[in-house]
């Protein structure tokens, strides 16, 4: 399966939505088993509660760091960063420019 061209969308703080353990779990599941997989999007963007994910405190951090190092994109929103008085642990700030630029040249944007 050909995932290349694609990029996720992290808006929550965990994937989908109920009390956060469980949503960090399925988000934590769900990066471990497409990394296994080898079915790794291009990007992943991250913003509003979503940028919560990607810092030093975070239970996704391992999977996260693992999905960067094959090579995906992981690209965090600055504005959401500031807003929120967070730090990046893993991947790269960038602006809300960015993350329109990395949807609009995918074929396929999924939102969890």
């Amino acid at each position: 399966m050909d995932a290349s061209n694609t990029v996720i969308l992290v808006t929550n703080f965990g994937m989908g939505k109920s009390d956060e353990t469980l949503q960090l779990k399925l988000l934590g599941k769900y990066l471990q088993l497409i990394t296994e997989a080898d079915i790794l999007p291009n990007s992943i963007c991250f913003y509003a509660d979503g940028v919560k994910c990607v810092t030093a405190n975070s239970l996704v951090l391992p999977q996260l760091k693992a999905i960067e190092e094959k090579g995906v994109r992981l690209i965090v929103c600055i504005t959401c960063l500031e807003h929120l008085g967070l730090e990046v642990a893993v991947g790269i700030v960038g602006g809300m420019t960015d993350i329109i630029e990395t949807q609009m040249n995918a074929e396929k944007v999924i939102t969890l």
